[in-house]
């Protein structure tokens, strides 16, 4: 951070007008959000102004990968539908009422700026040697360091000087990678406006092992009921490992530290009780307490092996998937999408990770009727958490 005092004393006084940047580069949120959003409602709960600035300006021309290729360009529409979404799932963590959080796009200056005005006004503030010394610099200039991505710095920094003119924004947070394009803005703002402003980074939301959380097989975890179901939502959360719940707890949720406390000290099987709190309020806190009751209560039977599956996640098979009346096990699978490809769901049934209505099939030829599925559906086990219900349609 900038400076730990003055940044204590605006929080925890509730002066601070902050802000995050989210990239609109997709229709919703996921998991490795979450940091950013729980800061956000944290600090808004102490009285503080939150920002949520979408790079609509930066979206136009693609974030720089790091890599030869970059990324795909999108239409403004594609934009305005994407910071839509993210506003609507943002809405279940900050209070987006009168005089409350904004949500603003850059595109709405950026896109407006002349080049050469630029260079005079903003371009003379930055020292290509200090530059380069930045490790988001480094680390690029041996793979090739392209003019865009060199823009960049320039760019947020720019950001933050409009939101402290348009909206008195006195801080900005963001992750490690950002730290020098977040001190260009508090120098930047210092150099033209004489004024001060403030740069805190944030953690990463990883681990034990210290890998990002929120990937699976399938992909990232989203925010959206569409992409990733409260049931699957509920089900990465309950199945976190043990050393990463207590942690998640204190991170994520707004529990109180005292019960999280009592739970810091359940060890083993007893853990389980702390992983589906987290799991229930997480879920809640994404997709409201009817679909976190849904998601619990369906969780419970299958581990308690009842036979409720109106929660699980669910894959609707045409009859004219059957050939000759049948359907191989490995098609099943990837059908239901619980394996990638045939190739990957052979292996699974050797290996003995798939069981079918409770029972194990490790022949990968094995092959279904429309009869076998007991009340028009089957129920698929993947490994030791993964359920899925397959009906015939």
């Amino acid at each position: 951070m900038t400076d730990e005092e003055e940044i204590r004393e605006l929080v925890n006084s509730g002066r601070a007008v902050f802000y995050i940047g989210f990239d609109p580069t997709a229709d919703s949120l996921h998991v490795g959000h979450f940091m950013a959003l729980c800061l956000m409602k944290r600090l808004q709960m102490a009285g503080n102004k939150p920002i949520a600035l979408i790079g609509g300006g930066t979206a136009m021309i693609g974030d720089p990968s790091g890599k030869t290729d970059m990324r795909k360009m999108m239409t403004q529409e594609t934009i305005q539908h994407n910071c839509e979404c993210f506003k609507k799932q943002m809405s279940r963590f900050i209070d987006f009422g009168e005089d409350k959080a904004i949500m603003v796009n850059n595109a709405d200056w950026l896109l407006k700026l002349n080049y050469v005005e630029l260079l005079r006004e903003v371009g003379a503030c930055f020292s290509v040697n200090r530059m380069l010394t930045a490790e988001c610099y480094k680390q690029r200039m041996e793979r090739g360091l392209s003019f865009l991505e060199f823009n960049y710095m320039i760019m947020q920094s720019y950001d933050f000087m409009s939101l402290f003119k348009r909206y008195g924004c006195n801080l900005q947070f963001g992750g490690d990678d950002q730290w020098s394009n977040m001190l260009g803005g508090t120098e930047l703002i210092r150099r033209k406006l004489g004024k001060d402003a403030y740069a805190m980074t944030i953690n990463l939301l990883l681990n034990s092992e210290g890998k990002k959380m929120g990937k699976t097989e399938k992909g990232a975890v989203w925010l959206d009921a569409e992409k990733t179901s409260p049931f699957d939502f509920f089900q990465y959360w309950r199945n976190v490992a043990d050393d990463d719940v207590i942690k998640c707890l204190k991170m994520l949720t707004f529990v109180p530290m005292d019960e999280i406390k009592r739970l810091e000290g359940l060890e083993g099987s007893e853990l389980n009780a702390a992983k589906e709190l987290l799991a229930f309020e997480l879920t809640k806190l994404v997709h409201g307490e009817e679909e976190a009751n849904k998601a619990l209560e369906g969780a419970r039977a299958l581990f308690s092996s009842k036979a409720d599956t109106d929660n699980m996640p669910t894959t609707e098979i045409e009859a004219s998937a059957f050939t000759e009346g049948r359907l191989s096990l490995i098609d099943l699978l990837c059908i239901t999408g619980l394996a990638p490809s045939k190739g990957e769901a052979r292996r699974l049934i050797q290996q003995g990770g798939i069981s079918v209505n409770d029972e194990k099939i490790t022949d990968f030829k094995a092959e279904f009727t429309q009869a076998d599925f007991d009340k028009g559906f089957a129920v698929i086990k993947k490994g030791k958490k993964v359920f899925h219900k397959a009906v015939i349609k």
